[in-house]
């Protein structure tokens, strides 16, 4: 097995069969929370759309929602003004395009106010079980630190990654990089002593 592999092998080990951490039902809320997600927690986006979706259950009553009522229920995630423009947005297009349905291709959805190519594949992997490598700031600055990417550019981080993750494991590595990220190969101060790839790891300035 060569590095690459191992190190896959060691973070699926590691974290194993991990899930989003926004809570959704369906891929409107996935779409939605995922938007909100942009420069914000996910507990906060959790906190948000519990009552965010209650009000607007559906592409439907959110594309006929008035822009400071939903202000008023985004305010806390950062960005919400531009935010809840672009949910607004997003849910009339659903609803005069796609007959109130989320599309499934990317080409479709990156037409939706607010969504990017990231988001695009985090609703392809996750609400459509469709293969797609999601690339956030945890993805790129991991994947670049192992050795997977040379890149800060999260399209050519995406392409080198598939390059080396098998496709069937493309949204489940998607997480297990995020999680590592997060727990351990952290922005400021990584954790590389707790860490299971710190032998497989060419980043120079470890914290050990």
């Amino acid at each position: 097995m060569d590095k690459n592999q191992e190190i896959i092998e060691r973070l699926r080990k590691e974290y194993g069969d991990t899930e989003s951490a926004l809570h959704y039902e369906n891929p409107y809320e996935l779409l939605v929370a995922t938007i909100l997600a942009a420069q914000c927690t996910d507990v906060r986006v959790n906190i948000v759309t519990k009552d965010l979706f209650k009000r607007y259950p559906s592409p439907k009553e959110l594309a006929g929602a008035d822009l400071a009522e939903v202000e008023g229920y985004i305010k806390t995630c950062g960005l919400y003004k531009n935010k809840a423009k672009n949910l607004i947005a997003c849910a009339q297009r659903i609803m005069s395009e796609y007959g109130g349905i989320v599309p499934h291709t990317e080409e479709e959805l990156t037409t939706l106010a607010g969504v990017g190519r990231k988001t695009a594949n985090v609703v392809l992997a996750f609400a459509f079980g469709l293969p797609a490598f999601p690339v956030d700031t945890h993805v790129k600055r991991v994947s670049n630190r192992i050795g997977f990417a040379h890149s800060d550019d999260p399209n050519k981080v995406e392409e080198a990654d598939k390059k080396i993750i098998r496709k069937e494991d493309w949204s489940q590595a998607h997480h297990w990089l995020i999680w590592h990220g997060r727990r351990v190969c952290k922005a400021q101060k990584p954790l590389c002593g707790n860490c299971c790839i710190e032998d497989l790891c060419p980043y120079p300035d470890k914290n050990l």
